[in-house]
């Protein structure tokens, strides 16, 4: 495997928890305390666990000189990585919550303060407000517990028995895991995909592109749109298919004159964060950075499938990508940010009418887990990416069409399904903090596709062909 908010005060509720004595969940290694800590709250009922909630700095700016950011990404990379370290302490019971929060805010406010001075001092106005996101809070959870059965029609003695593997595996790393309420039984949800009708000249073609499942064993926990030259700046492993080359150091070029796995010769780079089996078992990169080391264990699974599809509007014609546009679809830290940018959807083949945000599903007999990326398909039309990496494209109106100064893209639509044991607990790789919640997942994409495949595909999709 290739390495490579506002202040807020803390509540009543996480004051109790801070002097309370941090425990291991066998399988969870968060912080675990009963329930009855918290203000409120019944001592009888299930436990909760507690992870760090810091504002997302990231996604406050709205503009970076291209001279200053390589330092507000490595800044921004600390951030993170400071986070990281805190949730580290807190979940191995070697520091407790009041202490822990107040180190923790005067090391992000070192950083941000760092980072808004190389915005000023690279002829920009210095961003105002920032160092009002140093204070962090800690947010609360349903524990894991790694002997309970995920949902309905799960094999609950196989899942008990890989739980207790899950259990002895989490007390010699102190790894955290979902918890039962993170599952559903896909059989309970009901049927809320509704898509906009085709309006007369809507672009109804489509342009797919065969770029296998990972067979070449491409992952690291790099990410070159959020941190780049960052290693493990993501701190969860990435599955790629086509570009084979891309890492936390890439850049244009080197992405242009890299081989693909695609079949046509495209060399766009997708990637998202691996699925694993959380059974216990020691995967390659159980003592690696984006792996044990920053909470993310268990068998990795290879896709079964994954299908990469751009589609059109359904209210007018399509423009082309420019080479090296960029698009996160998602939240990886969603579960601390709020549901705003989420958009990854979990279902199961056979009932993907049927999908679902902030929960994973448990699948009958026969069915396949699936994870769809439905990528925002407006851009401002002009730039390849933005100082959030969001602000330069975005998701249409509810009727298909783009707001005022937007245009249409190709809309990328990556489809992956994984074949599941029944009973078997699983989870995305996240930010250790984001406790492997479904409302993390995300897609990232790079384009670098050449100006003719990507003239080939706009084609395609305005004039109402499929195309290979």
């Amino acid at each position: 495997m290739s390495q490579k908010g506002h202040k807020r005060r803390l509540r009543p509720a996480h004051k109790a928890l801070a002097v309370m004595s941090a425990l291991v969940l066998g399988g969870g290694g968060a912080v675990i305390v009963a329930q009855g800590a918290f203000a409120g709250q019944d001592a009888a009922a299930a436990p909760v666990t507690a992870t760090i909630d810091c504002p997302d700095v990231g996604d406050r700016l709205r503009t970076v000189p291209d001279q200053a950011r390589p330092a507000v990404d490595e800044k921004l990379a600390q951030l993170d990585t400071q986070v990281a370290d805190a949730y580290r302490q807190l979940s191995s019971g070697r520091a407790r919550g009041d202490a822990l929060l107040g180190g923790l805010k005067d090391q992000r406010g070192k950083t941000i303060a760092s980072l808004s001075d190389a915005i000023g001092q690279a002829g920009d106005a210095r961003p105002e407000g920032l160092d009002a996101l140093s204070a962090c809070s800690m947010k609360e959870a349903p524990a894991a517990d790694p002997a309970d059965d995920p949902g309905a029609g799960g094999d609950v003695q196989g899942f008990a028995a890989q739980g207790a593997a899950a259990q002895q595996d989490g007390a010699r790393q102190g790894k955290g895991g979902p918890a039962r309420s993170d599952f559903v039984s896909i059989g309970t949800v009901r049927p809320n995909v509704r898509k906009p009708a085709n309006r007369s000249g809507a672009s109804t073609g489509s342009f797919s592109v065969q770029c296998g499942r990972n067979e070449n064993g491409h992952f690291n926990p790099d990410n070159v749109i959020v941190a780049p030259g960052v290693s493990n700046g993501a701190h969860h492993m990435h599955d790629y298919v086509g570009n084979k080359t891309t890492d936390a150091f890439s850049t244009n070029n080197s992405l242009a004159a890299s081989g693909t796995t695609c079949t046509n010769g495209d060399q766009s780079t997708y990637y998202w964060p691996v699925l694993r089996l959380r059974d216990g078992r020691a995967e390659r990169d159980a003592k690696a950075p984006g792996g044990g080391q920053d909470a993310n264990v268990g068998t990795i699974l290879r896709p079964k499938q994954v299908t990469i599809d751009f589609k059109g509007s359904p209210v007018g014609k399509v423009v082309a990508m420019p080479r090296f546009l960029r698009i996160i679809t998602g939240d990886a830290k969603a579960f601390t940010n709020g549901p705003g940018n989420a958009n990854a959807s979990w279902s199961c083949t056979g009932f993907e009418n049927r999908q679902l945000k902030d929960k994973y599903p448990v699948c009958p007999k026969g069915s396949d887990v699936v994870r769809t990326f439905t990528f925002q398909s407006c851009w401002d039309g002009k730039n390849i990416d933005s100082a959030n990496h969001r602000t330069h494209v975005a998701f249409a109106n509810r009727d298909g069409s783009c707001k005022a100064g937007f245009k249409a893209l190709p809309q990328l639509v990556q489809r992956i399904t994984y074949s599941v044991p029944p009973g078997s607990r699983f989870a995305v790789d996240s930010f250790p903090e984001q406790l492997h919640k479904p409302v993390t997942d995300h897609g990232d994409f790079i384009n670098v596709m050449s100006d003719g495949l990507m003239d080939k595909a706009v084609r395609c999709i305005n004039d109402g062909r499929a195309c290979r």
